[in-house]
């Protein structure tokens, strides 16, 4: 299988001045939009909504922090808002490879295209 990433944007709610920007892998097996918690500065003050025991591919149980309110753009997409999750990340190269979960894929309308390799417009939303 292919790798597909997307750049994204991320602005603080409460403060627009702060914010980043990256490219992102998309992980559907992830639920949220996952940074490392080195970037946290860069996002301003964020309020932390609560912390989450997570299981990560490699099965290594590490604690995440839910914190938002947040705007999150994916390039192509509407903006959509909601909440980031900050994990200690370590980088691979000095690169850290954040990941863009189902959460934000299903708010922004964008629906894996596997053949192609890319996100795509979902034409509708599911509600069933």
């Amino acid at each position: 299988m292919g790798r597909i990433a997307a750049h994204v944007w991320i602005r603080n709610l409460l403060d627009p001045r702060e914010g980043l920007e990256c490219d992102a892998l998309v992980d559907t097996g992830a639920a949220y939009l996952i940074l490392p918690k080195a970037w946290r500065e860069r996002l301003g003050k964020l309020t932390t909504i609560r912390e989450v025991d997570c299981e990560t591919a490699t099965q290594q149980l590490v604690k995440g922090e839910v914190c938002g309110p947040v705007e999150i753009r994916l390039e192509g997409f509407q903006p959509v808002y909601g909440e980031v999750m900050l994990l200690d990340m370590e980088p691979e190269d000095g690169v850290y490879e954040p990941l863009i979960g189902y959460i934000v894929l299903e708010q922004s309308q964008a629906a894996v295209d596997m053949l192609g390799h890319r996100l795509v417009h979902a034409r509708k939303t599911d509600l069933k």
